[in-house]
C-alpha cells in the first residue's frame, strides 16, 4: 500500500511530496521529496497521523442540542435552582437507562462514525454503563462494554475502553436510581469482571481494541478502594484514566471528608503515574500541578464540554511546563473535532491569561496524536514514521476555512483554522475508512445518527 502526501507533518515539521508505504496495518517507508508513484495514492492537503480521542462517553451524543437549556455551572450545590448541572445529570440519566446492549451497540457505532469523519484512529471510551437498570448483570456481565468494542470495530476505528468503577453516589453516599446500573459493589468484583474482558481482548490479538481501567472520580471510588484499581492497572500495564477536579464541589467535598484535595487523595491511593491520565484537572492548587508534573501523570483537556458545562479553563500550560503531558478528548460530545479541541487550548489560555502565543500548532497537533495515543495505551500510534500503525488524516487545504494559508503555513491551518468537515481521508491501520469525505464502511452517518438518537430519546423521527 502507497499514499503520497501533498504535505504531511512528521512530528517536527511540514514535508512535501511524502511517500508513505505500509505492509498491513504498519507504516514500512516514510520518505520525502518523492515523485508519485504511478500507482499511489494521491492525498492532497495536509495529511496528519491518525487523531486520537482520548476520552469520550459515547452515549452522551444524544443530550446534544436537547440540554442547552441546562447548561448551569456544575460547581452548584444539590437542590440549586432548576437549569443547573443537576438538571443536565438528569436529563443523562435518562439517555442511559433506556440502554441495552443493542441499542447501545447502533448508538456507539454511529458516534464512532461520527468520529471517524472527523479523522480520529481510536477512540477511549470512558465506560461505566455495566449493568441492567436496577443494577442486576447481564448474563454476559460485559455484555455493554463488548457492545461498544463491536461499534468501534463496526466504525472502523480502534478502541480502549476504559472500564470504570464507580461505587457510590457521592462521598459516602450509596448509588441510587440510574446510578445502579453503573456498580459492582466493591472494586474486587469490578476488577473480576474486567479480567474477563482484558483476556478475551488479548486472545482475539488486542488488534482494534484494548482494555484500560479507569476510576470515575474520586466522588464515585471511596478512598479504601482506589488502590485496588490502581493495583490492577499496573499489574496488566494498563491505562488508568479518572475525572479530577472537575467542578469546585468535587474539591470541597474531598477536603471535607479527608482534609486533603482529590490530586494528593489520588497520590497518596498510588493513583499517579506515567501510565495515568487525569481528565479535566481544571481546578488545581499549585501542588496539584506539582504533583501530577512530577509522575508525569498525562492530563486530557476537553475544552468544548469543560466551556459546554461551565467548568472553567484548565492549567494547561501549567501542567505541561510541570512535566504533565497534554491530549485532547470531546467527552459528551457537544462537537466531534480535535482541531476545535486543539485550538481551544490555546484560545483558552488566552482568555485566562489575557496573552497570545502559548502553543505552537506542531505541539497542539502532539496533543492530539501521539501523546493521545500514548494515554489510550497504544505508543505505537500517533506518528508518520516506520513501525507506526499506518493511521492517515488528510485535511483538505482548499476549503473557504484554510484556502491561502500556503505551504508554510500549513500546520497553523489545521489546528487554528480547520473543522472537522475539512477531512477527506482516513485510513486506519492501513485500511481506508473515509474516503473524499464519506465514511466507506457506513453509507449514511447521519442517518445512522438520527435512528438511533431517536430511539433513546423516545422521539418519533422526522
Amino acid at each position: 500500500m502507497q499514499w503520497h502526501a501533498q504535505l504531511a507533518w512528521l512530528g517536527d515539521g511540514i514535508a512535501s511530496d511524502v511517500l508513505i508505504e505500509a505492509g498491513g496495518e504498519r507504516i514500512t517507508r516514510v520518505a520525502a521529496g518523492v515523485p508519485a508513484p504511478q500507482d499511489a495514492r494521491r492525498l492532497p492537503g495536509l495529511t496528519l497521523p491518525g487523531l486520537a480521542n482520548a476520552h469520550s462517553h459515547a452515549f452522551h451524543r444524544a443530550l446534544r442540542t436537547r440540554a442547552q437549556g441546562h447548561g448551569g455551572r456544575r460547581g452548584e450545590a444539590v437542590g440549586a435552582k432548576p437549569g443547573g448541572f443537576w438538571t443536565w445529570r438528569e436529563q443523562m440519566y435518562k439517555i442511559a437507562d433506556r440502554l441495552d446492549p443493542a441499542s447501545y451497540r447502533s448508538l456507539a457505532t454511529a458516534v464512532f462514525a461520527e468520529m471517524a469523519l472527523a479523522g480520529i484512529s481510536c477512540v477511549g471510551e470512558f465506560h461505566y454503563l455495566h449493568h441492567r437498570p436496577g443494577g442486576a448483570p447481564y448474563g454476559e456481565p460485559n455484555a455493554m462494554g463488548e457492545a461498544l468494542i463491536a461499534a468501534a470495530s463496526d466504525a472502523g476505528i480502534r478502541i480502549t475502553l476504559l472500564d470504570a468503577c464507580y461505587l457510590a453516589g457521592g462521598i459516602g453516599e450509596p448509588l441510587h436510581g440510574p446510578q445502579l446500573r453503573f456498580g459492582d459493589g466493591t472494586a474486587g468484583n469490578w476488577a473480576r469482571r474486567v479480567d474477563s474482558l482484558y483476556e478475551q481482548t488479548d486472545k482475539a490479538g488486542r488488534l482494534h481494541a484494548r482494555v484500560g481501567a479507569a476510576i470515575h472520580s474520586v466522588r464515585a471510588v471511596p478512598r479504601q478502594q482506589l488502590r485496588a484499581v490502581a493495583s490492577w492497572a499496573k499489574e496488566h500495564r494498563a491505562p488508568l484514566h479518572v475525572h479530577l477536579s472537575e467542578q469546585p464541589a468535587e474539591n470541597e467535598a474531598c477536603l471535607d471528608a479527608y482534609d486533603m484535595t482529590p490530586t494528593r487523595l489520588l497520590a497518596e491511593a498510588g493513583v499517579l503515574g506515567a501510565l495515568t491520565t487525569a481528565v479535566h484537572a481544571t481546578h488545581l492548587t499549585g501542588e496539584d500541578v506539582g504533583l501530577l508534573g512530577t509522575t508525569m501523570t498525562g492530563v486530557c483537556m476537553c475544552p468544548t464540554t469543560e466551556r459546554d458545562l461551565a467548568d472553567g479553563i484548565g492549567r494547561a500550560r501549567d501542567l505541561a511546563d510541570a512535566g504533565a503531558p497534554i491530549c485532547l478528548g470531546s467527552d459528551q460530545h457537544a462537537v466531534i473535532d480535535m482541531f476545535e479541541e486543539a485550538r481551544a487550548v490555546e484560545l483558552d489560555e488566552r482568555l485566562r491569561t489575557g496573552a497570545r502565543g502559548h502553543w505552537t500548532a506542531g505541539e497542539l497537533l502532539a496533543a492530539a496524536t501521539s501523546n493521545g495515543h500514548y494515554a489510550l495505551g497504544w505508543p505505537e500510534a500517533g506518528r508518520l514514521e516506520p513501525g507506526a500503525y499506518a493511521d492517515l488524516v488528510t485535511v483538505a487545504l482548499d476549503s473557504v476555512r484554510t484556502a491561502g494559508s500556503g505551504p508554510g503555513h500549513a500546520a497553523e491551518a489545521a489546528v487554528f483554522a480547520a473543522t472537522a468537515a475539512d477531512v477527506r481521508e482516513v485510513v486506519v491501520s492501513g485500511r481506508q475508512i473515509v474516503g473524499d469525505g464519506r465514511h466507506l464502511l457506513i453509507d449514511d452517518v447521519p442517518g445512522a445518527l438520527h435512528q438511533a438518537i431517536t430511539a433513546v430519546t423516545e422521539e418519533e423521527p422526522a
